[in-house]
This record gives C-alpha cells, sequence and structure tokens, in this order.
C-alpha cells in the first residue's frame, strides 16, 4: 500500500505526506521501475537519486535521456507536493528538459534536485538539475504543473 492511501494520511500535508514516505521506506511506484530514490524534501524542495545501469541504456549504450527526465519530472513534482493541502492533488502540464553531457552506466549516482519557482491556486513552476556525483550538470528541466482540488 502507499503511504498516500492510508488512512493515517488524511489530513497531512504534501511535505507531511513525502516526509512520512521516506520514513517508512516506500518508494513511488516509477522509483521501483526505474530504480531511483527519493533521498530528501524540505519546503519547496525535492531530490532524488539513482545509478543508471543496463536497465535504462538505449540502443547505442548510453542512458536513456527518458531516465533523466522521469529523475527531473519526479523532482519538480515532489517540490511543488511539498506545497500541498491535505485537499490538494497535481499533474505534470508540461516539462522542457535539456541534456548538457551523455551519461553512461558508468557514470555512477546521479542527484537531481528540484526547487519551487511559484506556488498558485491554479498552477505551480518549478527548476531542477540532475548532476553526477562531481557535481557536473547533466541535464536541467523547468516544469509547469497543474494545482487541482482532489475529489473525496
Amino acid at each position: 500500500m502507499n503511504i498516500l492511501d492510508a488512512p493515517e494520511s488524511d489530513g497531512l500535508t504534501g511535505l507531511e505526506q513525502m516526509q512520512a514516505m521516506i520514513a517508512a521506506g516506500q518508494r513511488p511506484s516509477i522509483c521501483e521501475t526505474l530504480g531511483f530514490d527519493l533521498v530528501e524534501v524540505g519546503r519547496g524542495m525535492a531530490a532524488f537519486e539513482g545509478i543508471p545501469g543496463d536497465h535504462v541504456l538505449n540502443p547505442i549504450g548510453s542512458v536513456h535521456g527518458g531516465y533523466a527526465a522521469a529523475l527531473l519530472d519526479s523532482a519538480c513534482g515532489t517540490a511543488v507536493h511539498t506545497r500541498l493541502s491535505p485537499t490538494q492533488g497535481y499533474t505534470t502540464l508540461e516539462l522542457k528538459t535539456s541534456y548538457h553531457r551523455p551519461m553512461t552506466a558508468e557514470t555512477g549516482r546521479v542527484r537531481a534536485e528540484a526547487n519551487l519557482i511559484s506556488f498558485g491556486r491554479r498552477a505551480a513552476f518549478a527548476s531542477a538539475a540532475l548532476t553526477d556525483a562531481d557535481g557536473r550538470v547533466i541535464a536541467t528541466a523547468t516544469s509547469t504543473l497543474l494545482v487541482f482540488e482532489r475529489s473525496a
């Protein structure tokens, strides 16, 4: 069961939900699929880390751009999630990703860190950078997200 579906998550803010998920050692299913983890959250920020391996290579032997995009999208979305009230939800409307250097299975641990730019009644904006262990930028992204009231 996902922590967000548990009865005890009722009434928790978005930040409290994410903190509970980390504390419980739970991972969103996309993290299971692609092999990365939510490692840090704060008000308006989130970070994911992963080690790209053979499971995310494209036919020419480099890491598929979708792996970087998934990390960046997850970080941007979670940064917005930390600002949600207990009754709000969100979804990505747009993700603009720029690739700065290649990533291979030998790249090692990467970190996608996002920060909230603005949070309004209907829309939120976030930006993120994906870096390697030496702090070199691999990819960056900006995201526009729709904020909405969840139905009961």
